[in-house]
């Protein structure tokens, strides 16, 4: 008889039958089985980033709940390490094992690894030497700043666990090993849920406590992730993988981790923008924007889970020369991130005063997250085209597109828009700016998209 793990946990597969998958198996199902368990980790992730906002709100102070949204910025700052890694490495390594080069893919796992968290280690110094410049630049007001101080010092310390939970997580996913990823998120977003409260109140940490629950789950994470890469991973680790990347690794790197890295640092770009733009209107202006932003990272996570479904079939494809069948998967990641993110959006436009009242029981932040969420579920759906694009153009080598284009929702596009329409309609102006946004952005998308599958055609 079969033991209960062996009916919930995949057939661990050899290299070569994980690369006769993702050559052979009809696109949509292995799109679905691949972000079915990215999606499950994203949606637990965000109920993870819920949780801060939740009970730091239960605190009762504003300021406290707009914190968590100014500390938003510093945590792009250490994720945009991770995904320049991940991406970086993880393409490439993606190739190599369509390619059957399993040794050269694990030497850019590895040194992927070991870069992330040196360079975390490296962030958590200047972080805490520049504390107070990364307060203001997230959109710290003087009633904000203590709470934003006290919250990002303890992030900090967490940096090089954190980029590199990341890093790993992403390349199980570039493996095709997404069920695996989404067990070490789950369990590190599980944790978080049950230490934050307690942090918080029975020990009276108050936003301290939320920011040390953060750290030690992300540890935990890490740690699993670490385990599972070492078990269950299709690439071996070992320091004797790890390289001092030269020139020729170094542009790799870059071709596939520069898109992700500025798609990063332009989502801190993008919040800090926000929240400068709402200072004006209070506190509660900058927690409703910090409380709109949780909640429609539901949506977000969706497109990206299903990217990041379609991504490894990409780079397998790409490794095998097999372009009509990257053609196929994206025109069905696009229906899909299409009809998901629609019916959360419907969701969320109906229930929108009670979703904004669970996180800030405030009748301002009510007041002001309710439009802000109502006007953002309209465009929602339609940024999946953008997602899955970007997807495409950087696995695909398409640097300077792919980051142009994931620039543009989160920066080149966002930032004229909020410099125009909050002097001309005042607060309405900074609640249509990201709507605004997102729809300029499907724009851009679209003829990028025609061109690159034009491209991977005509080989």
């Amino acid at each position: 008889m079969k033991s209960l793990a062996s009916l919930i946990l995949p057939k661990e597969q050899t290299p070569e039958e994980k690369r006769r998958e993702m050559l052979e198996r009809p696109v949509q199902p292995l799109i679905l089985s691949l972000a079915a368990p990215s999606i499950f980790a994203n949606i637990v992730t965000t109920l993870y980033n819920l949780a801060d906002t939740f009970f730091v709100g239960q605190m009762g102070v504003t300021s406290a709940s707009a914190a968590v949204g100014v500390a938003f910025v510093t945590m792009t700052v250490i994720q945009s390490v991770a995904f320049y890694f991940a991406q970086g490495t993880g393409i490439h390594m993606s190739r190599c094992l369509g390619a059957g080069k399993t040794e050269e893919a694990a030497v850019y796992v590895n040194t992927g690894i070991a870069a992330t968290v040196t360079i975390g280690a490296l962030i958590a110094l200047v972080g805490h030497l520049l504390l107070d410049q990364l307060c203001y630049v997230g959109g710290a007001t003087p009633t904000i700043l203590p709470y934003a101080r006290t919250y990002i010092s303890i992030i900090l310390f967490g940096a090089p666990f954190i980029a590199s939970g990341f890093l790993m997580n992403m390349q199980l996913r570039f493996q095709g090993e997404s069920f695996y990823s989404m067990l070490c998120m789950v369990a590190g977003a599980v944790l978080n849920t049950i230490l934050t409260p307690l942090f918080i109140f029975p020990l009276g940490m108050g936003i301290a406590g939320s920011a040390l629950a953060t750290v030690i789950s992300e540890g935990v994470s890490f740690a699993l992730l670490l385990i599972e890469m070492s078990r269950a991973g299709i690439t071996p680790l070992g320091l004797r993988y790890v390289r001092i990347p030269d020139a020729a690794m170094m542009r790799v790197i870059n071709n596939g981790g520069v898109p992700s890295f500025a798609r990063q640092v332009m989502l801190g770009v993008a919040t800090s923008l926000l929240n400068n733009a709402a200072a004006p209107f209070g506190d509660a202006a900058i927690a409703g924007i910090a409380v709109v932003q949780r909640i429609t990272s539901v949506g977000n996570f969706f497109q990206i889970g299903i990217g990041q479904g379609f991504q490894p079939i990409t780079g397998y494809n790409l490794g095998a020369k097999r372009y009509d069948r990257i053609r196929e998967a994206y025109f069905t990641a696009i229906r899909l991130a299409f009809i998901s993110v629609a019916a959360i959006g419907v969701i969320t436009f109906i229930w929108a005063p009670q979703l904004i009242a669970i996180f800030r029981d405030d009748p301002d932040v009510v007041a002001f997250g309710t439009l802000t969420l109502r006007l953002c579920s309209i465009t929602m759906p339609f940024t999946g085209v953008a997602m899955v694009t970007n997807f495409l153009l950087q696995t695909a080598g398409k640097m300077w597109r792919a980051t142009f284009l994931g620039a543009c929702r989160l920066g080149l596009v966002l930032g004229p828009v909020v410099l125009v329409l909050p002097p001309l309609l005042g607060m309405l102006g900074v609640q249509i700016a990201q709507p605004t946004t997102d729809i300029i952005t499907t724009l851009i998308a679209l003829p990028m998209a025609y061109g690159v599958l034009r491209e991977l055609n005509g080989k």
